[in-house]
């Protein structure tokens, strides 16, 4: 009772929009930055043996994008392309030092945490005299990742597309403003993204596990369910926006139905529980592509 209370109000406070005092601190900061950059990007690879069954954290950087497919071997790979942006080779060679990552490893847990300049603590820690200059440099990285697919995982992302397929596990998710995409076939799902567009996409007509409850302050929840799914489904509209549903095997469960603000419906014979929350925006529930 008291977790889902706890993890309701933490959605509410995605609602409020972010404070004046903080849109203009971001306008000075981009203001600030020097009109002629230098860019530079490296690609880092790496391999890790890792048995089913554990779990991998990805912490991402403020902005990058976070790719995970699941496959059937006991390892995992990172890809991760670092793009930074500096005015002098100097300035690139003291940023490539603290934005950049780590990994923290024991025996069934493997995180991959990122580092940098958006991290006060951490900087004060490691680089006291960092030059102020460097601090609000625009700098990304890219984590590209093949894991086995009986996995659980926990990404933390900030602003950039979020892609998860072929894993089944426990699998959570946050993100500030991300284009998210699910394509799965069971586990135990729990997403929450502060703005953007969230797809789940379910090629299977069951699901193997206890379903899934995606969480979107503003945007887009798409529901792609193949024809003859099997699963329960509760979704509503906090505030502004609609429930669009054309999936033609959806039938009422209990009161209120199907509406264009709440829908409390079953697939099929039922299965699975996935709950789709949005606070001002559309959830579209529809037939998979065939």
């Amino acid at each position: 009772m008291w977790k889902h209370l706890i993890a309701t109000s933490l959605f509410l406070v995605l609602l409020a929009p972010l404070p004046i005092a903080a849109q203009q601190k971001d306008k000075t900061a981009a203001a600030a930055l020097p009109t002629t950059l230098l860019k530079r990007t490296t690609t880092q690879r790496h391999h890790r043996r890792f048995n089913f069954g554990g779990t991998i954290t990805v912490v991402g950087a403020p902005r990058g994008a976070v790719t995970i497919e699941g496959w059937n071997r006991n390892e995992v790979e990172l890809v991760a392309d670092i793009e930074l942006n500096a005015s002098t080779d100097a300035d690139l060679d003291q940023l490539a030092t603290v934005n950049r990552f780590v990994f923290d490893e024991d025996l069934n847990h493997l995180s991959v945490l990122t580092t940098g300049t958006h991290d006060r603590e951490y900087m004060k820690k490691v680089a006291k005299n960092f030059p102020k200059k460097l601090l609000n440099l625009p700098w990304k990285i890219d984590y590209t990742l093949r894991v086995p697919a009986n996995t659980d995982l926990e990404i933390n992302a900030g602003y950039g597309p979020v892609k998860v397929a072929a894993v089944e596990g426990a699998l959570r998710i946050s993100a500030t403003e991300s284009e998210t995409s699910l394509t799965l076939t069971g586990g135990l799902v729990t997403t929450t993204v502060t703005a953007g567009v969230v797809t789940l996409t379910v090629p299977a007509r069951s699901w193997r596990g206890a379903g899934a409850d995606i969480r979107l302050a503003t945007g887009i929840v798409n529901v792609d369910l193949p024809p003859g799914f099997n699963g329960d489904i509760d979704a509503e509209v906090l505030r502004n926006g609609k429930i669009v549903t054309t999936h033609e095997g959806l039938a009422s469960r209990e009161k209120p139905g199907i509406t264009e603000r709440t829908v409390r419906a079953r697939a099929g014979a039922g299965g699975a529980f996935f709950r789709f929350t949005v606070g001002d925006g559309t959830v579209n529930i529809r037939k998979a592509a065939q």
